[in-house]
């Protein structure tokens, strides 16, 4: 007898395939650097068990954001939540599958109107609505570990949720990671912010790590 999956058991799948730290992630320390219009800065971070974070000697505020922003985006999607805590309050219908086998997955309950797409148990298409704005992330790349898969190329797309036009260009991100002590931490991040009037490349470098 052939099992049908519903459209739960497909995004609850690639879900808890993502790869995530557990509670024995010990957090580490790390040299960073910040490239951008010729331009390099370099300072210190470190992120904990607990999964927050500091920077320490990097000047320049441009720089420091920078990094600021983008330890936040590595920490949410390396933090282990169940599918539970996370989607609980949802329910799921599927959609149409794309001419790439992706499968539509629709949410239903406190985030209705969002929606996914999900190929060979990865979820590569995220339409999400934040607030006043609509996010849309295309994953075109990732990287498999023998505890879950990590996205390696991705672009994002902000839309105004009314016209459903983009209210800017397109980021693309392209990533690199480094197993350090058993854990898989970012070493490096390119991102390319592409507008009308051309586009513009910052890179983030992390190097020398310690486990903490």
């Amino acid at each position: 007898m052939v099992q049908t999956l519903t459209a739960q058991d497909i995004f609850q799948a690639a879900y808890e395939n993502r790869y995530t730290w557990g509670p024995d992630f010990p957090g580490f320390r790390a040299t960073v650097e910040v490239e951008s219009a010729g331009t390099t800065h370099k300072g210190r971070v470190q992120v904990n068990a607990d999964l927050k974070y500091e920077i320490t000697d990097l000047a320049d505020e441009t720089a420091h954001q920078i990094v600021k922003s983008q330890l936040w985006e590595m920490t949410v999607h390396r933090v282990r939540h169940t599918f539970e805590e996370t989607h609980g309050k949802n329910t799921f219908e599927l959609g149409s599958t794309d001419s790439t086998g992706a499968t539509e997955i629709h949410v239903k309950g406190t985030a209705m109107g969002n929606s996914y797409k999900v190929r060979n148990n990865v979820v590569c298409f995220v339409n999400r609505r934040i607030r006043d704005i609509i996010v849309n992330i295309d994953t075109f790349e990732t990287q498999d570990t023998d505890q879950g898969y990590l996205a390696t190329g991705y672009d994002s797309v902000y839309l105004d949720p009314e016209t459903r036009k983009p209210k800017k260009g397109k980021t693309i991100f392209k990533d690199e990671f480094e197993n350090v002590g058993g854990f898989y931490l970012l070493s490096s991040r390119t991102i390319e912010e592409v507008g009308n009037e051309g586009s513009q490349v910052t890179q983030i470098r992390f190097s020398d790590f310690e486990m903490l």
